[in-house]
């Protein structure tokens, strides 16, 4: 399922912790992009299977949330509402696609993953803790960093068995 209109570079093998992880949280998230490729608005929603809600344009507003609460919130302490999960609807970003915009959730994504690549890059310490709270705690941007590949790896595993049953495209 090569596609050159999503490039994504190989993680380092050898180098410094940071890079390593950055590397990868950016392969992954370059991953999910190439997953939904050349695919129309209409694919993009379809569910997996029953009783999932799971698409792939949940998956991107999901991550768009996922980037926010992380980043933005937990490290950044900013505070901000998520885009599509509600205290009435936490699933909101899930469940919500039928009529949802699809420009509209990637840019988000886009702008959330930009966001989140200019608040790591002040970061000198991923030892340091951030500014905000996530369950009463305040996280490290190792945790962040390393929550964040585990959370794109598994998504990216669903993304790779929603794209099979959509167009039989597969690969890493």
């Amino acid at each position: 399922m090569a596609d050159p209109a999503f490039p994504r570079d190989e993680p380092p093998y050898d180098a410094p912790e940071r890079a390593m992880l950055i590397g990868w949280l950016e392969f992954h998230r370059a991953t999910l992009a190439w997953k939904c490729g050349g695919l129309d608005d209409a694919q993009l929603r379809l569910r997996s299977v029953m009783p999932s809600a799971l698409s792939l344009l949940g998956l991107i507003r999901h991550m768009a949330d996922v980037e926010r609460g992380w980043f933005a919130n937990a490290w950044g302490g900013e505070g901000l509402p998520y885009r599509y999960s509600r205290p009435d609807e936490p699933d909101g970003d899930f469940f919500e696609v039928d009529d949802a915009d699809v420009e509209e959730a990637f840019d988000a994504w886009g702008v959330e993953c930009a966001h989140s690549r200019r608040l790591l890059d002040e970061v000198r310490d991923l030892d340091a803790l951030g500014q905000g709270v996530r369950d009463g705690q305040h996280v490290s941007m190792r945790w962040i960093l390393t929550h964040m590949i585990e959370e794109y790896a598994r998504h990216n595993g669903h993304a790779d068995l929603i794209r099979e049953s959509i167009d039989g495209a597969v690969g890493e």
